[in-house]
């Protein structure tokens, strides 16, 4: 027992002023407390705490904090905090750390060197390489591989990656199955099992192949669980696969659930006057990298076109592109060549871009969950940011749930129009500004800078589709025949397909054959030279 630690408390975690635990073993850290702890002081190693602070990484946040004692002594964990608060960290350091690496002298005593040892499973692609990335800028000290794997890439140089030797796996419910059920992935000798956002798998509908990848782990792991909420089916997850955790909160019980640092504005708009809103708000001052929410895959794509023809630099992410243009978009984005990017929700987790400072809703979202993962972009790792949302007179009843369900003031928004002045004054909108973006601030690059991925991925879904048709009906590719569809799971190609498919309009390489018609009377052919 530490000498710091109040009679009876059996928890790892430092305690000092603003920490709280309950007779239940959850651990709490409220607001009270105002001392930064470095990594070095919570027991990471040399070489991943001087890979961080090469990274410019030294102080841990609340999270990460409580979760990294217990999380570096091998406890199971459950650890629940807002979206933007550094869970990753919470759960790398601790799975780094157990990882023997090939450089590691006892390496060549494992079992089978080369086979992962750690695995997190995340609910998006962009969750997945958003991970993966934090994962390699932890380790970057020591020679550890670490392999992303998510549907609408190719299989082959995930498959190749993993035949090479791979240590740490990072993937999606789908894919990951798909390679296990395929035994190109080994999960028999993992010690360290994450699932990362749970809420969000659940919400995916993913829990079932979460609990079959699961069940492919050793019984004895340590398995850390991050979520944002803890809806029953997570809490009962939880009570299934994981041992006498410890759960972990970076927030007082009573405290709002939404990010303190992030202000918030709730608009009663028409419909036909949100474009000009949004691209009035987007020439606000001090308005820096933007994200724009909107509900369907078409409302998406129509906007990023609207915003892009009034001088924006413009990205989009959908449903209905590929993962190369997805991973373009997100590239362009991070690298400033564009600093306004519309997603569905498909990006509202997973996408960890700094210097965020607006979010705004197009429409009301479809719950407090989905509304907390949006505005949650913004006012990440204690910086501030600015919510919008545009509420649809149809939809004021479902914003009046969510805002009782956060407790927000927010229950009545003001009836609003692009001209009107509160929202000028709220969100510092000069005076003046017109709905399109004078020629003398189009200084961004825009989307056409960022190069397109040539690994062979499709640039939309449905060229995709289109090309795979082709493929089945001609047996081919490129002109000669391949075993690659045969060696797919039946779910492996309901994993990478989105929808329903279709025929393609396409033709096969063979000419059609002359149809030849017969005269007949009566049933009998008629000679034509009689």
């Amino acid at each position: 027992m530490r000498r710091d630690a109040p009679d009876g408390c059996r928890c790892a975690a430092p305690h000092r002023q603003g920490h709280r635990t309950t007779p239940l073993g959850r651990i709490f850290r409220t607001s009270e407390a105002n001392t930064l702890t470095t990594f070095r002081e919570l027991g990471t190693l040399p070489a991943v705490a001087d890979a961080l602070e090469s990274a410019g990484i030294t102080e841990a946040f609340p999270i990460q904090e409580l979760a990294l004692p217990p999380g570096l002594a091998g406890s199971d964990l459950i650890g629940q905090a807002r979206t933007g608060t550094g869970k990753t960290l919470a759960f790398g350091i601790p799975l780094l750390q157990r990882i023997v690496a090939p450089d590691d002298r006892d390496y060549a005593e494992a079992t089978e060197p080369g086979k992962p040892q750690a695995l997190v499973v995340a609910p998006t692609r962009e969750l997945a390489v958003q991970v993966t990335g934090d994962l390699e800028t932890a380790s970057s000290g020591r020679r550890i591989r670490l392999l992303s794997v998510y549907g609408g890439k190719a299989y082959e140089p995930q498959i190749n990656a993993l035949n090479s030797g791979v240590d740490v796996v990072v993937g999606t419910p789908g894919r990951l199955l798909d390679l296990a059920q395929q035994g190109q992935l080994s999960l028999a000798h993992v010690k360290v099992l994450v699932l990362d956002e749970a809420d969000r798998m659940l919400d995916l509908g993913f829990l079932p192949d979460v609990e079959k990848i699961i069940t492919l782990t050793p019984e004895l792991r340590q398995t850390m669980l991050f979520s944002a909420t803890m809806p029953a089916e997570i809490v009962g997850l939880a009570r299934r696969y994981l041992r006498h955790p410890l759960n972990i909160r970076a927030e007082a019980a009573e405290e709002n659930q939404t990010v303190p640092a992030t202000a918030q504005f709730v608009y009663r708009a028409h419909d036909l006057d949100k474009d000009e809103m949004i691209a009035r708000l987007l020439q606000a001052e001090g308005r820096g990298l933007s994200m724009i929410f909107a509900r369907t895959k078409r409302a998406t794509q129509r906007l990023a076109d609207e915003l892009t023809g009034r001088g924006f630099a413009v990205a989009a992410v959908h449903g209905d592109l590929g993962q190369s243009a997805r991973e373009r978009s997100l590239r362009a984005f991070r690298d400033g060549k564009v600093d306004v990017l519309v997603a569905t929700d498909v990006a509202a987790r997973g996408i960890d871009v700094e210097a965020v400072t607006h979010v705004v809703n197009l429409s009301c979202p479809e719950d407090e969950n989905t509304y907390l993962h949006r505005i949650g972009r913004t006012g990440r790792a204690g910086a501030a940011g600015i919510a919008v949302t545009l509420v649809d007179w149809e939809d004021l009843a479902r914003w009046k749930v969510i805002n009782d369900a956060l407790g927000l003031p927010f229950s009545d928004p003001p009836e609003t129009y692009s001209s009107s002045e509160h929202f000028l004054r709220d969100l510092g909108i000069p005076s003046g500004t017109k709905g399109k973006l004078p020629k003398s601030q189009q200084t961004r690059a825009g989307l056409q800078d960022e190069a397109a991925d040539e690994s062979g991925d499709s640039g939309s879904a449905g060229g995709a589709k289109r090309q795979r048709s082709r493929r089945r009906r001609s047996g081919s590719r490129n002109g000669q025949s391949t075993g690659s569809d045969r060696n797919r799971s039946p779910q492996s190609g309901s994993t990478e397909r989105s929808g329903s498919e279709h025929a393609s309009d396409g033709a096969t390489n063979s000419r059609p054959r002359k149809r030849v018609r017969r005269r007949t009377r009566g049933g009998e052919p008629i000679d034509r030279n009689s």
